[in-house]
């Protein structure tokens, strides 16, 4: 079928439709990850977006069982430059466009997907709505695509309306799920340890009944100043000093909390090989990154964070860490789901944190009976 994407600038991209025919307007971004078209389309930080994968060849190695990162996709939409329907792999469980359809997201395949990369990069993240046949009424239907109002609420569209539980043995992690990826949960729970996944407006007073160990701000989608309800919580969390970590757009949460500032960038960070440098050491990660905004580096000034890491291709804030709290945070995605796992070992730094709090509570309890 014939579909063409009309951006708000007037611009068209023409070529095929797949997936599903019901047709989606959405912010459209660029990923530039060789792999892993599966995570991204169910990474629940895509909400609301319309995703151009860089690399030319996609659905070549099908869809499986394992990875998914949420049972309910919330992107709006998928390009490709070339769309394979006959994937070889042995955990393959079906294509892409079969996916596409049963989650009811719309493809456009056999467009020049460099050239619209190109235009994003040099105007930034533009609205686009795809048209599904013949085109008609192009102006009209440009009106009110320009017109359209921003959506909100993206946040509260993928987070959890009730808790609930994955029971471990070891130190209790309160996940605040701003649209948490099964791949945090599952280093989570690979490291032992005790989750409770609550909704985003969660209150302090909440978490602290639950009694936790360390509290866990996810990775979402959209203007973390569109989630006003986080911050007297997590400020609230900072007094208690109980150890605490953010993710993406956990990360730029902590930094409002605190006084920080956030902008959004001109196409943001999508890809599975954006290199972040440890301030500290000097070292180089390669990290996998999913974000529109940033944390603004001279607002840190008044504030008691730390700058602990900085993109190499841009230099913006990757890393914080509190002055006098327990509490760090990075801007990529440690769980690497997809990308490289270079960052992995920040899941370890989170459970040391909560047993070195574990260690001083038993010594002053120990002191008290002495």
């Amino acid at each position: 079928m014939k579909r063409t994407l009309l951006l708000e600038d007037g611009t068209m991209f023409t070529g095929s439709g797949f997936g599903s025919e019901y047709d989606r307007a959405g912010e459209v971004v660029f990923n530039t990850g060789m792999t892993g078209y599966q995570e991204i389309l169910s990474d629940p930080s895509y909400c609301g977006q319309i995703v151009t994968l860089t690399y030319p060849l996609i659905g070549n190695y099908g869809v499986n069982r394992k990875d998914f990162e949420s049972i309910s996709p919330a992107v709006h939409g998928l390009i490709v430059h070339e769309h394979c329907p006959l994937p070889s792999h042995h955990e393959s469980m079906g294509t892409l466009d079969e996916l596409l359809k049963v989650k009811q997201i719309p493809g456009l395949s056999g467009i020049d997907t460099r050239k619209l990369t190109r235009l994003i990069r040099r105007y930034g993240t533009l609205r686009g709505k795809f048209i599904t046949g013949e085109l008609s009424n192009i102006e009209e239907q440009l009106q009110q695509l320009q017109q359209s109002a921003t959506n909100h609420h993206h946040v509260a569209t993928v987070s959890t309306s009730t808790p609930y539980h994955m029971p471990n043995t070891g130190k209790r992690v309160v996940v605040v799920d701003y649209g948490v990826k099964s791949g945090i949960l599952r280093e989570l729970s690979k490291r032992g340890l005790d989750v409770i996944v609550v909704p985003y407006n969660v209150t302090a007073e909440s978490i602290l009944l639950l009694n936790p160990d360390g509290v866990l701000l996810s990775n979402g989608p959209g203007d973390p100043k569109d989630v006003p309800e986080a911050l007297p919580m997590i400020n609230a969390i900072l007094e208690q000093n109980i150890p605490l970590f953010g993710i993406c757009l956990g990360h730029q949460l902590l930094a409002l909390a605190c006084g920080g500032n956030t902008e959004k960038l001109t196409f943001g960070h999508r890809g599975s090989n954006h290199p972040v440098r440890e301030i500290a050491t000097g070292k180089i990660t390669m990290t996998a990154q999913n974000h529109g905004y940033a944390v603004r580096k001279e607002s840190l000034s008044t504030t008691e964070l730390l700058l602990t890491h900085e993109a190499v291709n841009d230099e913006t804030v990757e890393g914080l860490a509190h002055k006098t709290k327990r509490a760090f945070s990075v801007q990529y995605h440690p769980e690497a789901s997809p990308g490289p796992m270079d960052a992995n070992l920040l899941f370890e730094q989170f459970q040391s944190l909560m047993e070195a709090e574990k260690r001083e509570e038993n010594e002053q309890c120990l002191n008290v009976q002495i």
